[in-house]
């Protein structure tokens, strides 16, 4: 156990914490990453290699949602270890949605590719912000559990064994 899993359990068990993380509740909480235990609506997305990532791939499985940029460095930190994680989990039912925040989707293929990132990543656009809503800060990383709510969010980079722990829920 961590301090990170330690809080987020925490959190899970104060009242109120729970209920669904929807898009009228983003307005009203805008950038607020979404709480522990709530659900976490998806939407469909358009990844950068063509395929499409669809709410229904994401269903009975462990979904990290991961918030970066091409020019942030402490996104160019954790990075490696949601690559790390992506390619030793996913044959273990691991689905993952990287959103790029660049302005432009040449500046994320470019990082992505010059780095050999594989995880599946989308540019992030208005049209999934009104689904998912990109909270403040960067990197964000957001897990959803198999029964489709959070048991992880956190804002700003993770320590490696933070990113390593993300497979307990598996």
């Amino acid at each position: 156990m961590n301090r990170r899993w330690l809080l987020a359990r925490g959190a899970a068990l104060l009242p109120g914490i729970g209920g669904a993380w929807t898009a009228t509740r983003a307005a009203a909480d805008a950038g607020a990453l979404p709480a522990v235990g709530s659900s976490l609506a998806l939407p469909s997305v358009t990844l950068f290699d063509g395929q499409r990532f669809e709410p229904a791939h994401a269903q009975g499985k462990l979904l990290v949602i991961y918030w970066w940029a091409s020019w942030c460095p402490f996104c160019a930190l954790q990075s490696p270890h949601m690559q790390a994680l992506w390619q030793v989990q996913r044959g273990r039912g691991l689905q993952m949605l990287a959103l790029s925040i660049d302005r432009r989707a040449e500046d994320a293929t470019n990082y992505l590719n010059q780095h050999r990132y594989t995880f599946p990543a989308a540019l992030f656009t208005p049209e999934i912000g009104r689904v998912l809503p990109k909270p403040k800060g960067l990197p964000v990383t957001v897990v959803r559990g198999r029964d489709g709510r959070v048991v992880m969010a956190e804002a700003g980079q993770l320590f490696p064994e933070d990113v390593e722990q993300i497979a307990q829920w598996l």
